[in-house]
């Protein structure tokens, strides 16, 4: 590096955002994350004593898998070097991988490479890695907002330790942003700039875990206040309130965010908490999920949790559905709630799902079965010469549009697939269906049979 090179790497330094330049340089600076980071942890342990292998860190942003990489390379005899996925191509890694090939081979010295957003690289790009991993070439150290085991390759997830970040607390990023106003060298302590405890709080619970987007407002505050007669900067809770008007939202539509919210929102459905279910579902709503596939899903678990224990529910799912089509947002938000709603407060029962599974697994497993000849198609020339449909007992002209006749192919008589639940409409139905096996077999009555 020359003298020109070093000067602007300083001014960068100087220039860029508050929350870079005050990212901890020590495992002790750093914030939160206790589980792994804890003095009794593995990862703790494994950093002191410089002996990594490779890791990949997941989390929601803000929550420090960079810091920690950025930790590790302050505190490691290795070589670090890093690229991020998102503009890294071949030709990057085979420079990075022959830097290291030559580096262990000349002085005996490892490569920590770490990859920020590992999880955009494709199938091919993870797969060139996989070898140089395995021989330990590098020491893979991947950050990924994405669930791993979704987006990496397995044979990358298997010789790696995967440590899961968390949000951080609201007290744990009031910490982060007395130290951006106190640090004189780094943060904003020359500036003499105070925050009172409300105004914190507020930032602090607006960041909703993202120490980036705290650090980020108190920033802005200390930016754009003038000094009071005192000569400080007086951040209060109208200005806080300027900074972050909007609670930041983790939410990415093609992310875990995404199916953690569905998921929840659906078993709030099924286990019957309306509460719930209108919380998950304002949670997708104001992350700007589609309102087409909320409906979707409120349509799938009336059927498969509510299934006829109450019939109405798919009726209603379904009618929200086209409503959602055609009104769209903001209206949209009214027909999805009511929807969901009615289907966390109605009667459950999985028979639906149940029955048609277990008759299909019984279709694959089993040989097919003949039908028998007098339900057959009798509606054609000749069929009466083949047997089909003779013998057929139309019920209509029975006690209780009821005769007895079995349906069943032969082998598969007595075989249930249905098995009522106790819930609602259901119970009627079930109900229903015993006192006409009660029956029995019916003589039929004197009516027309109009299949004749």
């Amino acid at each position: 590096m020359d003298l020109f090179d070093y000067m602007a790497s300083q001014n960068r330094e100087a220039e860029s955002p508050l929350a870079a330049r005050l990212r901890p340089r020590t495992l002790d600076e750093v914030v939160g994350q206790q589980h792994i980071v804890g003095k009794d942890k593995l990862l703790y342990r494994a950093i002191k004593a410089d002996k990594l292998s490779s890791i990949i860190f997941y989390g929601p942003p803000g929550t420090g898998k960079t810091t920690l990489a950025k930790v590790i390379a302050n505190t490691t005899s290795a070589e670090f070097t890093s690229i991020n996925a998102t503009s890294a191509g071949k030709k990057d890694m085979e420079d990075v991988i022959d830097a290291a090939k030559r580096r262990y081979g000349e002085y005996g010295k490892k490569t920590i490479l770490f990859v920020d957003e590992i999880h955009r690289f494709n199938k091919g790009q993870q797969d060139y890695l996989l070898p140089f991993v395995e021989d330990g070439t590098v020491i893979l150290i991947g950050a990924t907002t994405e669930n791993p085991y979704f987006e990496v390759n397995g044979a990358l997830i298997s010789r790696s330790i995967i440590f899961e970040l968390f949000p951080l607390t609201n007290d744990d990023i009031k910490v982060l942003l007395k130290r951006a106003l106190s640090d004189v060298e780094r943060g904003m302590g020359a500036m003499k700039a105070e925050a009172t405890e409300e105004a914190l709080d507020f930032i602090a619970d607006m960041a909703n875990g993202d120490a980036r987007s705290a650090i980020n407002a108190i920033e802005l505050g200390a930016l754009t206040t003038e000094r009071g007669a005192d000569g400080k900067i007086h951040i209060t809770l109208p200005i806080a309130e300027e900074c972050i008007q909007k609670r930041v939202l983790k939410y990415d539509k093609n992310g875990d965010n995404h199916y953690d919210t569905i998921s929840a929102f659906i078993k709030s459905m099924r286990g019957s908490d309306p509460d719930a279910a209108v919380y998950y579902l304002a949670r997708m709503l104001a992350a700007g999920e589609e309102p087409a596939f909320i409906a979707r899903r409120i349509m799938v678990c009336a059927s498969e949790d509510v299934s006829n224990a109450d019939p109405m529910a798919i009726v209603i799912a379904t009618t929200a559905a086209q409503a959602v089509e055609r009104l769209g947002m903001p209206e949209a938000r009214i027909v999805l709630s009511q929807a969901a709603i009615y289907v966390a407060s109605a009667p459950k029962s999985n028979s639906s799902i149940c029955a048609i599974d277990d008759a299909l697994e019984n279709v694959e497993r089993t040989r097919t079965a003949p039908i028998p000849p007098y339900l057959q198609d009798a509606h054609y020339k000749s069929a009466g010469k083949l047997g089909h449909g003779i013998g057929y007992e139309y019920s209509h002209i029975y006690p209780n549009h009821y005769s007895g006749q079995p349906y069943l192919p032969e082998i598969l008589r007595g075989t249930t697939f249905v098995e009522l639940s106790e819930q609602g409409k259901e119970k009627e139905m079930k109900e229903w269906l015993e006192h006409l096996k009660k029956q029995g077999r019916q003589a039929p009555l004197d009516k027309r049979n109009p299949e004749e």
